[in-house]
C-alpha cells in the first residue's frame, strides 16, 4: 500500500509572491483525500510537487508506492497524440520508456525493413518491452478499451486522442489508473468532462478502490460521496478537516470563528503589554527602582511581537461578472433538419431571445459539436453573425440548417480553454491590445476589470500558467468585454470554485441575451428554463425537466 506525507511545504511564484507556506498533511494507506480551495490557491501546484514535476524548495514530501498521475487537461488543441501515447503516459516510467523505445524501433524498421541494424534494434526493443511488463500492460489496455470504448485495443490504439470526447478521454485515463498497479493516485479535476452517470461511476470506483488517492475537485456531490478527509488550501496555507465534505463547511465556519477569537485575544494582550511598557517607561524616568521592570516589559513585548499574531481567516472571495449582452431578433437560433454526422439524426429546434437552454446528454453524443457549429456562425455564416473572437474551431461535419437570428453575435466558451493565441501573453497585455471585437484598454482599466474577477494579482502572469479556474474566469471576462449577444458555454463551471460558479450564475441571470450551455453540473442547471437532450440513440429532443440517467 502507498501513502503521501507533506511536511512544512512552501512555494514562491516566479514574481516573488508567496503562493503558500508551511503546508502539512498526510494521505494514509487507502485514504481518499480531497484538496479544495479557491482557484489559484495552489492546489494543482501541490499535486505537481507531490508528483515530482515541480521541485520542493521548502519542506519535504515523502511518498511510498507506485504513483499514477492524471492531469487537469488531457487532450488539448494541437494535441496529435494517439490513444497508445496517452496510455503509455499513464504507466510507470520504466514501462513508458520501453514503449517509447519500441515505437522508435518500429519506425526505424518501417523506414528500412531490410536493414540489419533496424531488425536487431526492433528485436531488442521487443525484448525490452516484454521485460518491462509490456504484455501485461497490453492486456490492461485491452480491458480498459473494451470497457470504455466498446472496442478491442488493437482497433483503437492508433486513434487520435482528440477524436474522443472529453468524457471518453477522462474515463479511459481514470479506468486505466484505477485498474493499474500504482498504489497512489493523484487526480486533478477527475470529474471534469464526465456526464452525470460518469460521475456516479467515478464515485463508486473511488469508494471501492484500495488505493490512496489525493484529488482536486469542485463537484460538491463527488466530494460528499468520496472524501474521507478534506485539505483546504486557502489564505496562503492549508488545514485539514478529519471528516468528510458534508461537515466541512461547518468545520470551516467554526475554524474561522476560532481564528477571529484568537486574533481578538492577541490584540487585547498586545495592547496591554504596550500600555504596561508605556507606564513603566514614564515611572522609570523618576524611579530608578523600576528600570529593571521596564526592561523586562520591553523584552516581553518584543518577544510577543516577534512571535507574531495568529492568522486571520482568509478573505472571502468577491467576484462581479457584469455580463451585458444586447438585444437581438426574436429568434436567436433556428435549426431545421440539422444532422451532426455520425452523432445525431436530423432535428428541428428554435431558441428565442432571452432563453436559457441547458444542453444535456451523455459524453460523445454531439453536444460540444453543436455548440461549435453555432459558434462558427451556423451552417451559413453571415456578417451579422460574426463570432466575437477568433479562436480556432474544429470543423463540424453536418447536414441541414442551423441559422442564427438578426444581430446574434455568438461568444464561445471552450470546455478545454483551447486558446493558443493567448497562452504566452499576460492578462494585462491581452486586455491592453484588444482585438477585432474588443477595444483595448490602458493598464488602469485592465486592472480594474481583472479586480472584479479577482485576477488583479495575476495581471502580469502569462495566461498559460494560470490555474484552470483562473483561466475560466478570464475567458468569461473576455466574453463580457466582447459584445456577445448569445453565450455558448461548454461546461463553464468545470474548473470554477464555489464562489466563482455562484458569480457566474448571478452574471448569467443579469445577461441581456440568450444563453446555451452544455453542462453536467446538476446545481448549475437550476438556472435554466429549457432542456435539450442529446440521446445516446442519436435523437435530439426537448424535455420539461433535466434528464441525467441517459445511458
Amino acid at each position: 500500500m502507498g501513502y503521501v506525507d507533506v511536511s512544512g511545504v512552501g512555494f514562491v511564484l516566479p514574481d516573488g509572491r508567496e503562493l503558500f507556506s508551511d503546508v502539512s498533511f498526510r494521505v494514509g494507506e487507502g485514504a481518499k483525500v480531497a484538496l479544495v480551495g479557491p482557484n489559484g490557491a495552489g492546489k494543482t501546484t501541490l499535486l505537481r510537487m507531490v508528483a515530482g514535476d515541480t521541485p520542493t524548495p521548502v519542506g519535504t514530501i515523502a511518498r511510498a508506492g507506485g504513483l499514477g498521475v492524471m492531469r487537469q487537461f488531457i487532450g488539448m488543441i494541437g494535441d496529435d497524440r494517439t490513444l497508445e501515447d496517452l496510455a503509455l503516459s499513464l504507466v510507470a516510467p520504466p514501462l513508458r520508456a520501453a514503449g517509447g523505445a519500441l515505437a522508435a524501433a518500429q519506425a526505424a524498421l518501417d523506414a528500412s525493413p531490410d536493414a540489419e541494424r533496424a531488425q536487431i534494434g526492433y528485436a531488442n526493443a521487443i525484448a525490452g518491452w516484454g521485460e518491462a511488463g509490456g504484455y501485461d500492460a497490453e492486456v490492461l489496455f485491452d480491458v480498459v478499451a473494451v470497457s470504455i470504448l466498446g472496442k478491442p485495443w488493437d482497433e483503437v490504439r492508433h486513434r487520435g486522442v482528440r477524436t474522443l470526447s472529453g468524457g471518453q478521454q477522462k474515463r479511459f485515463a481514470l479506468d486505466l489508473l484505477l485498474r493499474g498497479g500504482d498504489e497512489v493516485l493523484l487526480l486533478d479535476e477527475p470529474d471534469n468532462f464526465l456526464d452525470v452517470p460518469g460521475k456516479r461511476w467515478l464515485e463508486a470506483r473511488l469508494r471501492e478502490s484500495p488505493k490512496s488517492v489525493l484529488y482536486v475537485s469542485h463537484d460538491r456531490e463527488l466530494l460528499a460521496q468520496t472524501a474521507d478527509r478534506v485539505v483546504a488550501v486557502e489564505g496562503g496555507g492549508a488545514w485539514t478537516h478529519p471528516g468528510g465534505f458534508a461537515s466541512w463547511h461547518e468545520a470551516r465556519s467554526d475554524r474561522h470563528e476560532r481564528l477571529l477569537e484568537l486574533r481578538r485575544r492577541w490584540d487585547e494582550e498586545h495592547e496591554k503589554l504596550r500600555e504596561l511598557v508605556f507606564t513603566l517607561k514614564n515611572k522609570a524616568a523618576y524611579n530608578d527602582g523600576l528600570a529593571s521592570r521596564y526592561q523586562a516589559a520591553q523584552t516581553r513585548l518584543r518577544k510577543f511581537e516577534e512571535a507574531g499574531p495568529p492568522p486571520l481567516p482568509p478573505k472571502e472571495q468577491s467576484l462581479r461578472m457584469n455580463l451585458r449582452g444586447g438585444r437581438t431578433g426574436k429568434r436567436a437560433v433556428m435549426c431545421t433538419g440539422l444532422e451532426l454526422e455520425n452523432l445525431t439524426f436530423p432535428f428541428d429546434l428554435e431558441i428565442w431571445y432571452g432563453d436559457r437552454v441547458a444542453v444535456l446528454g451523455a459524453n460523445g453524443t454531439g453536444k460540444s459539436h453543436f455548440l461549435r457549429l453555432l459558434a462558427a456562425g451556423g451552417t451559413s455564416p453571415d456578417v451579422d453573425n460574426k463570432p466575437v473572437d477568433g479562436a480556432p474551431l474544429a470543423h463540424v461535419a453536418h447536414s441541414g440548417v442551423a441559422r442564427l437570428g438578426a444581430r446574434v453575435r455568438p461568444g464561445h466558451f471552450s470546455q478545454t480553454h483551447d486558446r493558443p493565441e493567448l497562452l504566452k501573453r499576460t492578462l494585462v497585455e491581452i486586455l491592453w491590445r484588444g482585438d477585432d471585437h474588443r477595444s483595448g484598454t490602458d493598464r488602469a482599466g485592465a486592472m480594474k476589470a481583472l479586480n472584479r474577477y479577482e485576477l488583479a494579482a495575476q495581471g502580469d502572469q502569462v495566461f498559460g500558467t494560470l490555474s484552470g479556474g483562473q483561466q475560466a474566469r478570464f475567458l468569461v471576462l473576455l466574453l463580457e468585454l466582447s459584445g456577445a449577444t448569445v453565450l455558448l458555454l461548454d461546461e463553464p463551471t468545470d474548473n470554477l470554485d464555489l464562489a466563482s460558479a455562484e458569480a457566474l450564475e448571478e452574471g448569467l441571470q443579469a445577461f441581456e441575451g440568450t444563453v446555451i450551455a452544455v453542462t453536467h453540473d446538476r446545481w448549475f442547471t437550476r438556472g435554466f428554463d429549457r432542456f435539450v437532450l442529446f440521446q445516446g440513440d442519436g435523437e435530439v429532443v426537448e424535455t420539461p425537466e433535466p434528464v441525467w440517467d441517459v445511458r
